[in-house]
């Protein structure tokens, strides 16, 4: 959703269906559903599903980017948080993150600038 600058924004999350993103990478479908983006700065807001047992394998960003945890356990190259935890990516450093074995995991997802991907190869 763009906004209007001179308007307040409100996005009934709940009502939104979770979309399906096919990463080609995993093989699998991640969720997201799109609450906000700045036209001027190109930040993003969106709620980001990753079903149990999806690790976004190696990868960076040109951009920074926070997730706050909502639901499940959120594992990353550094460690696993839980519930209520705000992590925050800098841009640029290689990074893993997705759900545990056991559980969906859900996350307020922020960006800094416009979102891209870009995958590390696998070492040979």
């Amino acid at each position: 959703m763009a906004p209007n600058s001179s308007s307040l924004i409100a996005v009934d999350a709940a009502s939104l269906p979770w979309e399906e993103r096919f990463n080609e990478r995993i093989g699998k479908n991640l969720y997201r559903k799109n609450l906000f983006t700045d036209p001027e700065t190109g930040m993003e807001i969106r709620l980001v599903k990753y079903p149990a047992g999806i690790v976004n394998p190696l990868h960076t960003h040109p951009c920074a980017h926070g997730m706050y945890v909502l639901e499940g356990t959120l594992v990353t190259h550094e460690g696993r948080y839980a519930p209520g935890t705000f992590v925050w990516f800098p841009e640029g450093p290689a990074m893993e993150h997705g759900a545990t074995a056991e559980q969906d995991v859900v996350v307020l997802f922020i960006t800094n600038k416009p979102f891209e991907i870009h995958y590390r190869e696998p070492a040979e």
